[in-house]
């Protein structure tokens, strides 16, 4: 068993990107490595976050403090400007770029492209997960890089299924940040059509009101006025991570489904903790969540900008009770592809 000691860096805990890091700490220290993690600033995942060393802050003095404590590698994720920051206040250990997310096609082809310098001066290597167009984009601007790439983990024996009573009308599910990205607009556009068939349906939409732009917001309010959504939609703001898994289950046991309809994801935490929960998913094909969803088989996808679309195969969902449970059943099986122990020996590999 190797014995290592790593530090996972983020902007702030909150999101997927909270959740990878929860879980991974978990997986790596099942085999023996101690894991840290930094973040620049709080967040609301703080409060999730229990038995990981963790450090919130954005000092140069402190972050120097934090490095020199005889780690072997550090894994910056998604901050360009912190691999020149960490090689200058000394640390001379592996240092890893780590790419999750970045939003868009266009956002993330940006940003790598922006980070280049710096990743080829300062890192040992660069890690991303099993997304094709993360895959195309790094291949094509990183030929000369070492690259790891594998799926990020999840542990279905944690977050799972919990009987909470089946609620009395179906319930359609959304998570994420009101945000460009994650599409708050078709989901509104969604339950505006989708009442027409299902009026007593609610919508449930879970956010981090922390985060976002306060323009953003307003727009929102405004838009769930002018479609007359306000009886129907109910705001869940800054639950906790462990909470999240009585109210999917819920929602799967209502009749309902989560709807994604980010335009892209690196890999979509929120589909795959439903899918743990007997929480079937209708999906825009945002490129991450093909790990997880094939459609008619694990989940259901709906044609990208097409929110219309997804209304008939919602119906489908909520109406054909064999293929909804052969969905459930096929789309809890798959989640074994995530295990800890197959994300362990990957990142072993790395620290090799």
């Amino acid at each position: 068993m190797i014995t290592a000691k790593i530090l996972f860096v983020f902007y702030l805990p909150s999101g997927g990107m909270e959740t990878l890091n929860r879980q991974r700490c978990k997986a790596l220290k099942n085999h023996g490595i101690d894991c840290h993690l930094l973040y620049l600033q709080n967040g609301t995942g703080l409060q999730n976050i229990t038995e990981i060393p963790t450090y919130i802050t954005n000092d140069d003095a402190e972050i120097k403090r934090i490095i020199m404590d005889d780690f072997n590698a550090i894994f910056v994720c998604s901050d360009i400007g912190l691999l020149q920051r960490i090689r200058k206040l000394g640390f001379t250990g592996k240092l890893f770029y780590e790419v999750q997310g970045l939003g868009s096609y266009q956002n993330a082809k940006k940003i790598l492209l922006q980070a280049k310098p710096n990743v080829e001066t300062y890192s040992n290597g660069i890690l991303f997960p099993n997304t094709p167009h993360l895959i195309n984009l790094i291949h094509a601007n990183y030929p000369s890089t070492p690259k790891y790439c594998f799926h990020n983990c999840f542990d279905k024996d944690e977050f799972r299924y919990v009987s909470m009573g089946k609620p009395n009308f179906p319930i359609v599910g959304w998570v994420g940040r009101i945000e460009e990205n994650k599409n708050w607009k078709d989901y509104l556009e969604f339950s505006f059509r989708f009442l027409r068939h299902k009026p007593h349906t609610q919508f449930w939409m879970f956010i981090d009101d922390t985060l976002g732009d306060q323009k953003e917001r307003m727009k929102f309010n405004r838009l769930v006025t002018k479609m007359g959504l306000t009886n129907s939609l109910v705001l869940h703001a800054n639950i906790p991570h462990k909470q999240m898994a009585n109210y999917f289950s819920m929602i799967g046991d209502s009749g309902g489904f989560l709807l994604s309809t980010s335009k892209v994801e690196g890999f979509g935490y929120a589909v795959i903790e439903a899918m743990s929960c007997r929480c079937p998913v209708l999906s825009s094909d945002s490129d991450g969540v093909k790990a997880f969803i094939t459609h008619n088989q694990t989940g259901k996808f709906y044609t990208n900008n097409r929110i219309e679309t997804a209304v008939p195969e919602a119906l489908e969902l909520v109406n054909n009770d064999s293929l909804r449970n052969s969905i459930i059943e096929q789309a809890y099986k798959h989640l074994d592809v995530f295990n800890l122990d197959t994300y362990a020996q990957e990142f072993i590999n790395i620290l090799k």
